[in-house]
């Protein structure tokens, strides 16, 4: 080989990034095959994060697929029940678009299908559907301006968790644990449960974007613990007749091999791998203690409802929720789908609110109890919410409901520097539009990062030649919700 072919072929981008790589691959394997050690030691995190003094340590996300009817929760609308069946008037919904299920058609109103009352100190009004929400009433900050997008479920749910319409964008919770790092190097810094309305009448699906970790490395991607019996993350036990030291061995040899792969090529996702391993190994000994409920209390165990001992249920994912965060998960995320009540409002509207509303208030509460709630910050919400005029024959006592609607919904906050007591924004008579105060998905999406301690103009990950943030080039952070 002649001068110029050889210097040509040291200075391809192959062997500039495994020159580059030599040593590198060496420093994080004998960091991670130190056994347990510093909490950071498998997620540190990036250097100067936090930005700010976080409010919140950590996150629970508790989502409502499918969309919750803010007009029969939250939001108390009397003109829709004074005027039932009448046309909402073309000054409030202004022809704006909607799904193509009533685009077109006859908007007539329809009012809350229980009644509502002002709660506690703050007088927030809840439905009486939600008895064990409006019990906590005065620790919620209740968000009734939200406003986002999108009118179909997917893209709005992926607008939402990753701040982009279309699949391929981390989700916050990868964005979180790859910028903050994690406290706790026994279980993933980001975790993921989903459930469904027990009579699976009406789920919307759970795609694996929800909590991907898009363009950054994949190692912050969402671990998903499944229901029902077997093991609580797959793959965690060792295959029939393998010991753990065996499997440590194993994975002792496998680390050697990845790391000269990654000192050839210099593939960060090599890294990723060596890992993934490790924590899946150090889970085995963490994950049964905290999936064991055992060492409940029974009147803690009551408080989370009937459904609490069936794993994978609402119930006992929020308890597993609260048993991971005091074990120092940074960011948690609970997907219950069964909020699409299109033509069965009148049927199953009421049993999903049986299902989700002692579950959510137990949480809280028992975040509360233990001193957690005030560095933990907890969500409730849909990806958008419900028509104030009804869907189908109104007059139908157990056929109708209502469509998607983006333009006004509402959430919740408790805990984590959010400010309790609080009633945040504003609709219209009708609860159609936001009159004060609109928080636009990116808004909150900041909102919840400023929380976190982080700025989200300063997160940002080159990809393909440019600096990309979860809010896009939007959003504000929301003092208002802020205590």
């Amino acid at each position: 080989m002649n001068s110029a072919l050889w210097l040509q072929d040291r200075l391809n981008r192959r062997s500039f990034l495994s020159q580059a790589g030599l040593g590198f691959g060496a420093c994080a394997l004998s960091s991670l095959l130190a056994g347990d050690g510093a909490a950071s030691e498998l997620n540190p995190g990036l250097n100067g994060l936090p930005h700010f003094p976080p409010k919140a340590k950590r996150v629970i996300w508790l989502q409502m697929s499918g969309a919750p009817s803010h007009v029969d929760l939250f939001d108390h609308k009397p003109i829709l029940a004074e005027r039932r069946g009448e046309e909402i008037p073309e000054s409030i919904h202004q022809g704006q678009k909607l799904s193509t299920m009533t685009q077109g058609k006859g908007k007539p109103c329809l009012g809350s299908i229980a009644p509502f009352q002002k709660r506690g100190e703050s007088g927030a009004w809840v439905s009486d559907l939600l008895p064990k929400t409006a019990g906590i009433a005065d620790d919620l900050c209740f968000v009734r301006s939200m406003k986002t997008e999108q009118v179909n479920h997917a893209p709005a749910m992926t607008f939402l968790l990753t701040g982009a319409e279309q699949p391929g964008r981390p989700s916050i919770g990868a964005w979180l644990s790859y910028g903050l790092g994690s406290d706790n190097d026994n279980l993933p810094t980001y975790c993921v449960m989903t459930s469904r309305d027990k009579e699976g009448s009406c789920g919307q699906l759970f795609y694996d974007f929800y909590w991907s970790s898009g363009f950054l490395p994949s190692k912050f991607q969402g671990v998903k613990f499944r229901g029902g019996g077997g093991d609580p993350v797959l793959y965690l036990s060792n295959p029939e007749g393998l010991s753990r030291t065996a499997r440590r061995k194993q994975l002792d040899g496998l680390a050697e091999l990845n790391r000269q792969k990654f000192e050839q090529v210099g593939d960060p996702e090599i890294q990723t791998r060596i890992s993934q391993y490790e924590m899946a190994f150090r889970m085995q000994t963490a994950m049964p203690e905290v999936v064991d409920y055992s060492d409940e209390p029974k009147h803690i165990l009551e408080r989370y409802g009937p459904q609490v001992d069936q794993r994978g249920s609402f119930a006992s994912n929020c308890l597993l929720a609260r048993r991971l965060a005091e074990r120092g998960v940074k960011f948690i995320q609970l997907m219950h789908s069964g909020w699409d009540q299109h033509q069965n409002l009148p049927t199953q509207f009421a049993e999903q609110c049986r299902d989700t509303d002692a579950p959510s208030a137990a949480l809280v509460r028992d975040l509360k109890e233990r001193g957690l709630l005030d560095d933990t910050l907890v969500i409730w919400g849909g990806e958008f919410g419900r028509t104030p005029f009804g869907q189908g024959d109104i007059n139908n006592k157990t056929k109708h409901g209502r469509d998607h609607h983006p333009y006004a919904y509402s959430i919740w906050m408790a805990g984590g520097g959010s400010k309790a007591g609080t009633q945040y924004g504003e609709t219209d008579e009708y609860g159609y539009n936001v009159v004060r105060d609109q928080v636009h998905t990116h808004d909150l999406q900041a909102t919840i990062l400023r929380l976190t301690g982080v700025d989200h103009e300063r997160l940002t990950f080159k990809f393909q030649g440019r600096h990309y943030r979860l809010t896009d080039v939007h959003g504000e952070v929301v003092d208002g919700v802020i205590a």
